[in-house]
């Protein structure tokens, strides 16, 4: 017997993992800030020497949990939104607020991002990142010359909250991950799982 089956749009999404759609629309200053609970694995399996700069801090969801661990934080970010210091664009900068640059960088965004931490940093540089960054010529073209020497893949998936709202997020459709670069790092980039 033979189906008749049509499908819609979104079928092809659903097999996939994937979503082409969002109740929301996007935030316009690509702010989502990240479960502070990110920070407890990314430190379980790196040392960072030296302060933190957090240069898009948001609310200070990570910048927060990394106090609580007992780290020095600068925190800053373009946008106010009651925490850090303010009107900061990262991508302006010409020095260093701290030894090691951790951010959740607004994704529209995270290549420069990332070329700014590389220039910017003294130690470590570490970025939450969706898996799909792996992805792209261009990026491949920024990971043949600035390799990161970890990808920590979350293997459970992890929420970003539009505005900072975690009680309005579900589960979430992305997979993210650690991606952490050593200054001066050179060789092939490792994979594990957190």
């Amino acid at each position: 017997m033979d189906k008749d089956w049509t499908g819609n749009k979104k079928s092809t999404f659903a097999t996939l993992g994937a979503s082409n759609h969002s109740e929301h629309d996007r935030e316009i200053n690509d702010y989502y800030a990240t479960e502070p609970n990110t920070i407890n694995a990314l430190f379980k399996v790196e040392n960072f020497e030296g302060n933190i700069w957090e240069c898009a801090c948001g609310e200070g969801h990570l910048s927060n949990r990394m106090i609580e661990l007992g780290k020095e934080v600068i925190s800053t970010d373009l946008i106010y939104r009651g925490y850090g210091i303010t009107g900061i664009d990262f991508l302006k900068q010409t020095k260093s607020h701290g030894n090691n640059i951790v951010t959740n960088p607004p994704y529209k965004y995270a290549q420069e991002f990332v070329e700014k931490a590389i220039e910017l940093s003294t130690n470590k540089i570490a970025m939450f990142l969706k898996l799909t960054f792996l992805e792209g010529q261009k990026r491949r073209k920024m990971f043949d010359k600035y390799p990161p020497k970890y990808v920590y893949v979350f293997s459970q998936r992890k929420k970003c909250a539009l505005n900072g709202k975690f009680e309005d997020t579900g589960s979430s459709a992305a997979a993210y991950a650690w991606f952490v670069w050593y200054k001066d790092y050179k060789g092939d980039t490792i994979i594990k799982w957190i």
